[in-house]
């Protein structure tokens, strides 16, 4: 049998995964999973296994190929992870199985460009495959930076004598090969500096976080399933108070031609966030929503052209985006529209309070609850960071605080310099038998949700100004919008009804996820990157959600909680810098310097 199909031996030594908390495999070809298999069901055989197997896996096979595995013994392996498999679109793909102790994180794209997006401590790396090596030798000294301590590594192929070239590059690397020309360690000269390590203290895994709305929810629960213990702080007497509070919001990724980080971030963040949700037990089930469908009908001519390019350049899998011509979206949607537009089959709208509700209990005695408190100062004595009370009490005090009220953060003086902006925005409620009877969510100009006790949300207005009370223009004015998009509908005299709340943006319309930047604090390297600039200790943020908070939510807690715990990172590393809350820091200090401006890190 080729090694490079095991079946019933893995071809690598996992023995010293043994008595290990967490370890680390970067697979170089999924492919057809059968090696994937074979370790999952070693990893579950062993008495002495990790508690978390991360798997990371280059070149993915199709899901037709999986379905095809006929081992019996994989047979609920093969069920479960078929049933997670996302759609055939590029970007990193995590996925938790076995109550998130198997972590396998795919990886769709080019195996190369992919590997150098990798932010992860590896302790096992698995080549086989005609892929790693074409790759450019430069790319095999890489793995060496990625590598932990005592990392192993195996080559499966036929025959060994034609990979000197790619041993060499191995050696200089750091990795030693002794008898076997196909097994090396990680044993460098250097010292090495490893890729990434846990940033609290390891003695105690608590942390505050402030504000309970969607981010602050989401946070509590992926740092809870990682057996965290949490004081979440919130100064309404009840959870989603503020933008997280509207009885309907819609989930859908962005798309464009040029794939911009933007781009690429929604998609991610959309999938990642259904992948929790049905964790949690599904849309319909464990929280308000449906799945129904997202139609996002274009704005003009011009804007169709430039979609069905955008839709002929990418050929994005039916499952994931499809365009569809005016008629055929008519069809769709119960309702004439205006032109044609994009489908996102598994698109919908959430209640955004049910789900924070969802992941709070998910929580369980994880969480503790403090509601109705308001914080006047923030303090950090003795590697922790202690919430005081308008009287100086103190309310609570951990190693780890984690900023998710919004705009609210601005008031500290921690956070006081973040670029972030309150935009107000005014939601209509219109009665369900005056709207339009529509299947999917509609949305482009404006957006038009299914009944919810009887209530079709449209909105939503984008205004730079702080008046919380409703306005007439501004219901006009999303009425109006929606009108365009639905031909042959029209609102007529309405009561002035709805919800008025204030988007949390940033000036890129990014999210800031991580650690805080300290403003005031010395840099001592003139060309500065992210890694070198200054921060608070045990400080982070999880801000400027602005209008797709559902989907943010889960992928920005998911980031935060694996850059804590030192695991590898859910996203590419280019898209953990784009979220980096310090990137205008950066970008300031570059100004002043008058160094090139470039792609952080």
């Amino acid at each position: 049998m080729p090694l490079d199909h095991p079946a019933s031996a893995l071809p690598t030594d996992l023995s010293h995964w043994q008595g290990r908390d967490r370890f680390v495999l970067l697979d170089s070809e999924f492919g057809d999973g059968v090696q994937f298999f074979t370790t999952w069901q070693a990893w579950r055989d062993d008495a002495g296994r990790p508690r978390q197997l991360h798997y990371l896996a280059l070149a993915p096979a199709s899901l037709d190929l999986l379905r095809q595995t006929r081992n019996p013994q994989w047979q609920t392996l093969t069920a479960e992870l078929c049933a997670a498999w996302p759609p055939a679109v590029p970007g990193f793909h995590r996925i938790f199985l076995q109550d998130g102790q198997l972590v396998l994180t795919l990886m769709f794209g080019d195996s190369a460009a992919c590997l150098r997006q990798i932010v992860a401590g590896v302790d096992a790396f698995h080549l086989r495959g005609p892929d790693w090596q074409a790759w450019p030798l430069p790319m095999l000294r890489l793995l060496g930076r990625l590598s932990a301590s005592q990392a192993r590594l195996a080559i499966s192929v036929a025959d060994a004598a034609p990979l000197e070239a790619q041993r060499a590059a191995l050696r200089q690397a750091g990795f030693i090969f002794e008898e076997d020309p196909l097994r090396a360690h990680f044993a460098p000269r250097f010292s090495p500096k490893y890729p990434i390590a846990p940033t609290p203290p390891a003695t105690e895994r608590h942390a505050i976080v402030i504000g309970a709305g969607l981010a602050g929810s989401a946070a509590c629960q992926r740092l809870a399933r990682r057996g965290w213990t949490l004081t979440l702080i919130e100064r309404h007497d009840e959870i989603a108070q503020e933008a997280s509070g509207n009885i309907a919001g819609i989930f859908m990724p962005v798309l464009s031609r040029d794939d911009n980080p933007g781009s690429r971030l929604s998609r991610s963040a959309y999938l990642f966030a259904q992948h929790v949700w049905r964790q949690l037990g599904g849309i319909g089930h464990a929280f308000t929503g449906a799945a129904c469908g997202v139609l996002q009908i274009a704005r003009d001519a011009e804007h169709v052209r430039a979609q069905r390019n955008l839709a002929s350049h990418w050929r994005y899998p039916g499952d994931f985006a499809e365009w569809l011509e005016q008629a055929a979206a008519t069809r769709l949607a119960g309702s004439p529209v205006s032109n044609g537009g994009w489908h996102f089959p598994a698109g919908g709208w959430v209640q955004p309070r049910s789900l924070c509700r969802a992941m709070l209990d998910d929580c369980g005695a994880s969480l503790q609850t403090l509601f109705g408190q308001r914080i006047d100062k923030l303090e950090y004595q003795q590697q922790s960071w202690i919430v005081r009370a308008e009287d100086g009490a103190e309310i609570a005090r951990a190693p780890v605080l984690i900023l998710a009220n919004g705009c609210d953060a601005l008031s500290f003086p921690q956070a006081a310099d973040l670029p972030l902006a309150a935009i107000r925005g005014q939601i209509t409620h219109v009665d369900a038998g005056l709207a339009p009877s529509i299947a999917p969510v509609i949305c482009g100009a404006a957006y038009l949700t299914p009944p919810y006790g009887n209530v079709c949300s449209v909105g939503a207005s984008y205004d730079e100004d702080a008046d919380p009370a409703l306005r007439q223009d501004s219901q006009d004015d999303n009425l109006a919008r929606l009108a365009n998009m639905l031909p042959g509908w029209s609102a007529g005299p309405l009561q002035l009804a709805g919800r008025v709340g204030f988007r949390c943006v940033a000036s890129d319309r990014l999210p800031l996820v991580g650690a805080v930047p300290d403003q005031h604090g010395a840099c001592s390297v003139r060309e500065a990157k992210l890694k070198d600039l200054p921060r608070f200790d045990g400080l982070y943020s999880l801000l400027g959600y602005a209008s797709r908070g559902l989907i943010w939510a889960p992928l920005a807690a998911e980031l935060l909680a694996a850059q804590l715990e030192g695991e590898p990172l859910p996203i590419e590393a280019d898209l953990v810098a784009a979220l980096d809350p310090a990137r205008f820091l950066l970008k300031a200090q570059r100004r002043d310097t008058g160094a090139p401006e470039k792609r952080a890190p």
